[in-house]
């Protein structure tokens, strides 16, 4: 079982004659992630992945065209927000956007135009999801982790991979592993994840990778002291950061003393999370 991609997702890729596009989405396809269409205005007619996948012009004409619900979005960032709008426009479910650097004044855009049209967006500035042996929608390399029963939600794409990885040497595996990017202003959050994951009847335990900076981790908390059934375990990345300076995303800010490690790690306690001292320990965890 899954959540938000599997192999029945018709996955469209927004960029894929780029050299990101096409290096990723032939990474994707090898996987064996069901991509019906690929768009790039100027480039309508052409064929990629070896004459097996139709280029488009526009999101509307490919999803028409081949019933994509899902687009994965690989364009510069002075483009990403006009792609995730059209997307939308296009009535594309989920929208996942890898690109780093959208400006923060964009995304406002984007997300309030998002959320009136109800389109469900992970990222930007993320690695995507992956659900193992099923679908690759983005970046996360497919041979760290195998199908299992453990959601996997992080903020940050690194670690994602290191998680994933000592969870695959421990014998656990995944059933989907999302991105959802340390921006901001981004889409799908922890407490959203965290209620997708809740519903999942194949996802038995979850681990949340957070970092400083924001209250999403918090608002995590509250959300699990009060409705989650399943064991959560998480690791929160900065906890040596000083405060007021950027650490990596550029949400992983500490401002007038809010979004500290230890504030969020205090909440996870308090609702009931066990709290991984590094994240190579999250799988010895997860094994007890």
């Amino acid at each position: 079982m899954s959540i938000l991609v599997n192999k029945s997702s018709r996955i469209l890729v927004q960029g894929i004659t780029g050299n990101e596009g096409i290096f990723h989405a032939s990474q994707m396809f090898d996987y064996g992630t069901n991509i019906v269409a690929g768009v790039t205005p100027g480039k309508g007619g052409e064929w990629v992945l070896n004459g097996k996948v139709p280029v488009f012009d526009s999101v509307k004409v490919a999803a028409e065209a081949t019933g994509a619900d899902v687009s994965v979005i690989f364009v510069p960032a002075r483009f990403a927000s006009d792609a995730m709008i059209e997307a939308a426009d296009a009535n594309i479910p989920l929208v996942i956007c890898i690109t780093e650097g959208v400006p923060v004044h964009d995304m406002m855009r984007v997300r309030e135009y998002l959320d009136q049209k109800n389109i469900k967006l992970v990222g930007p500035n993320c690695p995507g999801l992956l659900t193992p042996g099923e679908a690759k929608v983005g970046i996360i390399p497919g041979n760290i982790t195998k199908p299992g029963n453990i959601g996997v939600v992080s903020r940050s794409g690194t670690l994602t991979y290191e998680v994933l990885y000592a969870m695959k040497n421990q014998g656990l595996g995944a059933s989907t592993c999302i991105g959802i990017g340390g921006d901001p202003v981004h889409g799908i959050n922890f407490l959203q994840t965290l209620e997708l994951f809740e519903a999942d009847p194949q996802t038995d335990q979850i681990v949340m990778i957070g970092e400083i900076g924001g209250t999403d981790e918090q608002k995590a908390a509250d959300y699990i002291s009060r409705y989650m059934t399943k064991p959560v375990v998480s690791f929160i990345a900065g906890q040596t950061a000083p405060p007021g300076k950027r650490m990596g995303h550029a949400g992983a800010i500490i401002e007038s003393g809010t979004g500290t490690a230890e504030e969020k790690i205090e909440a996870l306690r308090s609702a009931g999370v066990q709290i991984a001292k590094h994240p190579e320990e999250i799988a010895q965890i997860l094994n007890r």
